[in-house]
């Protein structure tokens, strides 16, 4: 009888015009504990997890109902602990990290019968897009595909001075609401400018160009119909560069903004200054974190059930204070 650990990483999806096919995994983190169990219990921790249901309608206990069901197992009761610095609904896949983790923890507890790809298939399944859930299982940055039915990705590997600034309003905005304010067609010139764009933005990440980010982000399919949700967006997009930043743009679905910065600019407090100042101006409260790209997926510790230590005391040192 084995407890484990998983540590996932967050996310930033899109990164600009790649709607729902670009994803970096960020170093802001989730943990899960799960063991089998005699009942159903979930000790949750952390201001993020108020409100998150203790019963088998959680999330991570019915996604890890799936991978037992998928390897053909039983383990109908759980011992479910976690923590997680990933604000809920602000952009920073705080859904897909809660997925990946379940998946991976899950998995992990039965031997590790399904593969990475069967977990990323399943994942993106779940989550509805790859982009988020991709970053948070494979690392780095993901450029990635789906049908419908299959997904399939490329794994880059983040530039070693390549760091992000994030600014996250105090209010939480859904992704339910961020794409109903999405139109239902767009133009074939828009089209044609996101692949463009899109395409212009890998090749750069992908190369360490990082001097082609700023007009790579650019984007006409998502970002300016989600403008009027995040009121200082557009100009925290169209002015950042000139306060230092590489490029800028709205975090998943937002309301979470994200500066792409090179980690050795003498701006970085300007930027930030001009985040927060612009925010101000329109009554958003926020607060900046400074976040670099993760290379690795999660981190899995398995340990024996018996073992005393308790869920907090294994991460602490780790969390955020």
């Amino acid at each position: 009888m084995n407890r484990v650990l998983v540590k996932v990483p967050a996310s930033t999806a899109n990164l600009g015009p790649g709607f729902d096919t670009l994803g970096m995994a960020l170093s802001l983190f989730a943990w899960i504990e799960m063991s089998a169990a005699d009942k159903t219990e979930f000790r949750l921790y952390g201001d993020q997890m108020k409100g998150v249901p203790t019963d088998k309608s959680n999330l991570i206990y019915k996604v890890a109902q799936l991978v037992f069901k998928e390897a053909g197992v039983e383990v109908p009761e759980l011992c479910v602990s976690m923590y997680s610095d990933i604000p809920l609904t602000r952009g920073l896949g705080s859904s897909a990290s809660a997925i990946v983790g379940a998946l991976v923890a899950a998995n992990a507890l039965i031997g590790s019968p399904l593969s990475e790809d069967k977990l990323f298939q399943l994942a993106t399944s779940l989550e509805g897009h790859p982009d988020n859930v991709g970053a948070s299982l494979f690392g780095g940055i993901v450029v990635s595909a789906w049908d419908g039915e299959r997904a399939d990705h490329v794994r880059l590997e983040p530039h070693p001075r390549l760091e992000t600034l994030v600014a996250i309003p105090a209010f939480q905005l859904s992704t339910e609401k961020a794409r109903h304010a999405l139109p239902s067609q767009i133009s074939m010139a828009d089209a044609v400018f996101n692949v463009g764009r899109s395409s212009l933005l890998v090749a750069a990440l992908a190369s360490g160009e990082l001097g082609l980010i700023r007009h790579a982000m650019r984007d006409r399919l998502h970002q300016p119909y989600r403008a009027a949700l995040i009121p200082g967006m557009t100009a925290i997009l169209e002015r950042a560069a000139d306060y230092g930043a590489l490029g800028a743009a709205l975090s998943g679905a937002g309301p979470t903004l994200i500066a792409f910065v090179d980690a050795e600019s003498p701006r970085k407090s300007e930027l930030e200054a001009f985040l927060l100042e612009t925010l101000q101006r329109e009554g958003i409260e926020a607060k900046t974190m400074w976040l670099k790209p993760v290379a690795a997926g999660p981190e899995i510790t398995v340990k024996s059930a018996a073992e005393s230590e308790d869920f907090m005391s294994r991460i602490k040192g780790e969390v955020m204070q």
